[in-house]
């Protein structure tokens, strides 16, 4: 399997999160079975420094092209492609006028996506929503991309509400390049989407489960523990994430109060999860 000349081990991935898919926990789901990881949203204008040993679809944000090209030459080196999101409903995305809130600037899209082919060779993706201009982005997304994805709720839905399967279809019988699917994908329908789909990505289902993307149970909040320790992620961030990983455990609302009061390292590594 491939997208482009990006070879890929399963047509399941992992779907771009903000708060939750930091490195820790894509390099997780990668060791799973992920076929591939995305990072949430980054800004090409952001001077943090991006952690990327998991060579994830580095996922930017931006009304405009400013920042791109010298963001693209830092770290085209250490991702396995770019993804330009067209498909945030957040109220900070709607204040800012990017995501799912320029989908209407097909003039400006055109321009990102011009910039980001420009320097790159890797996969190039754009992830949208329905709307009434999705298949005019998806004529644009064609002439520089190698995939589009579709996530078939509007801005208002935001991420409740049933998926509009049907308009997904019709995104993929109109595409000439593959459609990733994303919207309520779960290791049920996983299956069944990917025979009319090209790949699907798993978003909330697999948060606090990264073994969601194998065959086994074996993946534990220590595992996730060790790997943020080596990357010196943030006490609130490890804490945030412990809370994920009660999901499905017995007593999980208990568990959960107890690690919210919980205000140091060492007790949280004492919590059994």
């Amino acid at each position: 399997m491939k997208i482009k000349n990006l070879e890929i081990k399963s047509k399941i991935f992992l779907a771009p999160m903000q708060e939750v898919n930091d490195i820790a926990f894509r390099l997780l789901c990668k060791k799973a079975g992920a076929g591939l990881t995305w990072t949430g949203l980054t800004s090409p204008l952001s001077p943090q420094k991006l952690d990327l040993d998991d060579r994830p679809i580095l996922q930017i944000f931006a009304k405009n092209t400013k920042g791109i090209s010298e963001f693209m030459k830092k770290y085209d080196k250490h991702v396995s492609g770019w993804d330009f999101n067209l498909g945030c409903p957040a109220k900070i995305a709607k204040k800012h006028g990017h995501g799912a809130f320029m989908a209407h600037d097909l003039e400006q899209i055109e321009q990102i996506l011009a910039v980001m082919r420009k320097h790159t060779k890797k996969p190039l993706m754009v992830k949208i929503r329905k709307s009434k201009y999705a298949n005019k982005i998806l004529k644009i997304t064609e002439k520089y991309c190698d995939a589009i994805c579709i996530h078939p709720r509007t801005i208002a839905q935001g991420y409740s509400g049933e998926p509009d399967l049907s308009f997904a279809d019709k995104i993929k019988d109109n595409s000439k390049i593959p459609v990733i699917y994303s919207g309520n994908v779960t290791k049920e329908n996983a299956e069944k989407l990917l025979k009319d789909f090209d790949f699907v990505m798993m978003g909330r289902e697999a948060i606090g489960r990264p073994s969601i993307f194998s065959n086994k149970n074996d993946i534990t909040f220590k595992d996730y523990l060790k790997l943020a320790k080596k990357y010196k992620l943030s006490f609130s961030q490890i804490k945030f994430q412990a809370m994920n990983f009660t999901k499905g455990e017995r007593d999980s609302r208990k568990l959960r109060l107890k690690i919210f009061e919980i205000k140091k390292m060492e007790e949280l590594e004492r919590v059994e999860i």
